[in-house]
């Protein structure tokens, strides 16, 4: 089956080479690509959209296969509906459904159905061909339509999708196809359309839900942001941002009844990252210590953990081990992330208001090895402990500031209690650092 554009020459040229151009004029050249887990992009007609849309694909490594869920404008079709086969065209070419993966979800799934006719008339994947196909010429697409909002449902939809990838050797994007609130004046646009973005950075699709039904927010595409938060909490979790925000009314000069467009990307953060960040999250809103469920192959073992994070840049807590003192790193990364929050000195413990604006690094720790003097150290590559008795300072390497190993050894001192003039040993460590 070939599902025929239905919008080109509406909400986008139908002439190939016209297309282009204006694809090109959406696109920022000088952007870093990076690898996202997934995305929310708006599918209005590109005059108004456009640019966020170039502005976030500018930013994301296309992967060979990409889920793309869109809300049901057109009434038609399933409720919950995958089009498990077929090809879709636009004026740059043909996409092909990944059949394979469209079958393995259709299987592990409660809710979705393999329908095509919610597909045949709905403009909110078509629209995000195009802008992928610029990039990429060869890819595969299982197309999703929503046209439920129950929050049971959306929820258990996306983790289905997150265990389905977990377990596949699918590296797929999941890019949720979304414009923001409709047809109220520019300020209130703004202000709904900000409580809808905040909730999908702090990756949280009950808030996020809640919000629409609570504030009247008009946006389209909800169900599919949901889906996309679920799938990726299930994976792991990852590192939301927002690429570019604006208002039909920037573009038309018309502000009595605009419609919002976001672009926000969320990337991978490292297995280690999500469990620091769940176990600090987890006891600092319910004082609950998590247990981790599944080890990677990089949680096993034993090593000194230091689990750090910053608040706007600075640091907000900084607490970890020399040495290993549980039974293996995940649970040193645990106990440690839950001392950060609460047990810095220098702070105050951290308070749930804050979760959303944390930054974490974690550092595990190779066996220190003591040094003869201190042309063996160097501050980018080692962390230094210095020790007289039983009092010893520690300082993890490549901090900003400190440049020399003249300057480890001096904090370490501070840090240790330890006077300028009195006689110490010097260990050097190296680490390896997870963002």
């Amino acid at each position: 089956m070939i599902r025929e554009p239905v919008v080109a020459g509406q909400f986008y040229p139908a002439d190939k080479a016209e297309l282009k151009s204006m694809l090109s004029s959406f696109m920022d050249a000088k952007a870093v690509k990076e690898d996202v887990l997934g995305l929310v992009a708006p599918h209005a007609g590109y005059i108004y959209s456009g640019s966020v849309v170039g502005a976030v694909l500018s930013r994301v490594k296309i992967k060979d296969t990409i889920i793309l869920i869109g809300p049901n404008h057109t009434g038609r079709g399933k409720p919950f509906s995958l089009m498990a086969s077929g090809t879709w065209r636009t004026p740059l070419g043909d996409v092909q459904v990944d059949s394979e993966l469209a079958d393995e979800l259709l299987e592990s799934s409660k809710y979705l159905l393999a329908d095509s006719e919610a597909h045949q008339l709905e403009h909110s994947i078509e629209v995000q061909l195009p802008f992928l196909q610029y990039f990429k010429k060869d890819f595969k697409i299982v197309p999703i339509i929503l046209g439920s909002g129950d929050p049971i449902a959306l929820k258990a939809i996306g983790k289905e999708i997150g265990r389905v990838l977990n377990d596949s050797a699918v590296d797929a994007l999941i890019f949720a196809s979304s414009d923001m609130n409709h047809y109220e004046s520019q300020k209130t646009t703004q202000k709904k359309d900000r409580l809808a973005i905040e909730a999908i950075l702090e990756m949280d699709p009950d808030l996020l839900i809640s919000r629409i039904e609570k504030q009247n927010i008009t946006m389209c595409g909800y169900g599919p942001a949901a889906v996309m938060l679920s799938a990726v909490k299930e994976m792991g979790g990852g590192k939301p941002e927002l690429i570019k925000y604006q208002t039909s009314g920037d573009v038309s000069g018309d502000f009595s009844a605009v419609v919002g467009y976001a672009g926000i990307i969320i990337k991978p953060i490292s297995p280690l990252v999500g469990l620091a960040k769940e176990a600090l999250e987890s006891y600092v809103r319910e004082r609950k210590i998590v247990k981790p469920v599944k080890l990677t192959e990089e949680m096993k073992g034993q090593a000194g953990v230091f689990v750090c994070v910053k608040k706007e840049g600075e640091l907000r807590g900084c607490i970890g081990t020399f040495e290993p003192t549980r039974k293996n790193i995940a649970n040193e990364i645990i106990y440690n992330a839950i001392s950060t929050a609460t047990e810095d000195p220098r702070f105050e413990p951290v308070t749930p208001g804050e979760l959303k604006d944390l930054d974490y690094t974690v550092d595990v720790l190779t066996h220190p090895e003591p040094v003869k003097s201190i042309a063996e150290l160097d501050a980018k590559k080692y962390g230094v402990i210095v020790q007289a008795g039983y009092r010893r300072g520690l300082l993890l390497p490549d901090l900003e500031g400190v440049d020399t190993p003249e300057q480890q050894i001096e904090i370490c001192r501070q840090k240790g209690g330890i006077g300028p003039d009195e006689t110490v040993k010097l260990y050097r460590f190296e680490v390896k650092r997870y963002h």
